[in-house]
């Protein structure tokens, strides 16, 4: 086919196409194709009920990649989530066990928990130039520690409060859980910080180039700090949510979290290395590992196989699109 030929049916194109991501449009594509092979395992695949659920599980998900994604629009990474979704569920049930006070600041506590978490990592990568995977491991671990010592090794034994749950499964909206408005809304927020800020102008221009960036003016390593604070808030945000979901915290929730909120986020086209992406590409990439998880628990895959798959669409995609000039 000539290249005429295909200029003219690139021409015939909606514009929002031509425009589009191609790793968006992927995420999408494969989105569809893993409705059509789930409606041929089971009907009820594609049931409003069944997506409806699916939805609000990815609610979950959603907001933690979405502190995920501007770490990694930095350049920079954040592998204290399995921890600080951890800490941020279990201070906010332990905050509720301390009477109406304690009932009505146990959210904010749990959030704050989470971001002092990633106030900690931007002092560290900000200030002190410590490479994010290491001091991002160091913090997940000191968190783990003390949540141990408090809970003396055993499960959790607070319970969540009224209001977590609420948050987690009610329906302020008929027919719409509560998780998938705060996650709508959340996204919302990160989609105007992003395009219309100048905080997210920041991100995108320190993800290219920092030293770019900070001789044009800009206080990079105030930027930073607030990211993984940011990052760190909606981790525990979320563990707050999952507690709520299962009506108390639990010690190891948050493990299953860290390499799908990397995942979802590379796989709709967030460069690994930084200063490009788009949240709707994010969006796409968490309702696409939703999916693969209800086929493989639907499959019976053991939790290492998950594991391993989401290991290898991380490199597949680095290699894919997260090179970059060795000029940078």
């Amino acid at each position: 086919m000539s290249e005429t030929t295909l200029g003219g049916i690139a021409g015939r194109m909606p514009k929002f196409i031509r425009r589009a991501d191609p790793a968006v449009l992927t995420a999408f594509a494969c989105i569809v194709l893993l409705l059509f092979l789930g409606s041929l395992y089971s009907r009820s695949f594609l049931s409003p009920e069944y997506l409806l659920q699916q939805l609000k599980v990815a609610s979950f998900l959603g907001v933690i990649a979405t502190g995920m994604m501007l770490v990694i629009l930095l350049g920079q990474i954040d592998l204290s989530v399995p921890w600080s979704v951890a800490a941020g569920a279990m201070m906010a049930c332990a905050a509720a066990a301390y009477g109406p006070v304690g009932v009505v600041l146990a959210i904010p506590f749990g959030i704050f928990c989470g971001v002092l978490i990633g106030i900690v990592n931007g002092i560290g990568v900000a200030y002190l130039r410590i490479p994010s995977m290491i001091i991002t491991l160091a913090t997940n671990a000191v968190a783990q520690g003390l949540m141990v010592v408090y809970t003396g090794g055993f499960s959790p034994q607070d319970s969540a409060t009224g209001a977590m749950r609420y948050l987690a499964t009610g329906f302020a909206i008929p027919g719409v859980p509560n998780a998938v408005i705060i996650w709508a809304l959340i996204g919302a927020a990160m989609v105007f910080v992003l395009t219309r800020a100048g905080f997210g102008r920041t991100v995108y221009g320190i993800g290219n180039r920092e030293r770019a960036a900070y001789l044009s003016g800009v206080d990079t390593r105030r930027v930073v700090m607030i990211a993984f604070a940011v990052s760190g808030g909606l981790s525990a945000f979320g563990g707050v949510l999952l507690a709520g979901y299962a009506s108390k915290a639990a010690q190891s929730m948050g493990d299953a979290y860290l390499l799908p909120s990397i995942a979802a986020v590379v796989l709709g086209g967030t460069s690994i290395l930084g200063g490009r992406g788009s949240y709707l590409g994010t969006v796409a990439g968490v309702i696409l590992i939703t999916l693969l998880q209800s086929i493989l628990s639907v499959m019976q895959m053991p939790e290492a196989g998950r594991q391993i798959i989401y290991g290898v669409v991380i490199v597949a995609m680095l290699l894919l699109y997260g090179r970059a000039p060795a000029s940078r």
